[in-house]
């Protein structure tokens, strides 16, 4: 079961160093989104922590590219991006699956009943005290 904290995430979003300025205009769309934080951590780099229900890292980096921002790609930042694009897809895909219930299905509920419980030692009880 997720717990709020794995539910709640945290991500960096690297900007482009150019065009200039860009980064106080995202600020002011990410933090426009209900349930969203953003805070600027240096001259490229915005850090924001949503909730992975509501939404993704790359739901939000698809938009902020679709609204004209330029974000930074290197090797590094691409593999990252994959990496956490899978997570996230993956833990959504889980929370929405119903579980699966493996011991709650009638046969094996009727052979559990069938079945006598507690200790079922066949050993004599002059034999288990050994003296």
């Amino acid at each position: 079961m997720n717990t709020p904290l794995e539910i709640q995430k945290r991500r960096e979003i690297v900007f482009a160093p150019f065009p200039t300025g860009q980064i106080a205009l995202a600020l002011q769309v990410l933090e426009g989104l209900p349930g969203l934080s953003a805070q600027q951590i240096d001259h490229q780099t915005v850090e924001i922590e949503y909730p992975v229900t509501d939404y993704t890292l790359e739901g939000l980096l698809t938009g902020l590219e679709a609204q004209g921002f330029h974000l930074h790609y290197t090797l590094y930042i691409r593999l990252k991006h994959a990496l956490v694009f899978y997570c996230e897809r993956t833990q959504l895909e889980n929370l929405i699956r119903p579980t699966t219930p493996t011991k709650r299905y009638q046969p094996h509920v009727d052979a559990w009943q069938k079945r006598p419980h507690g200790d079922h030692d066949a050993t004599p009880t002059e034999w288990r005290q050994y003296k």
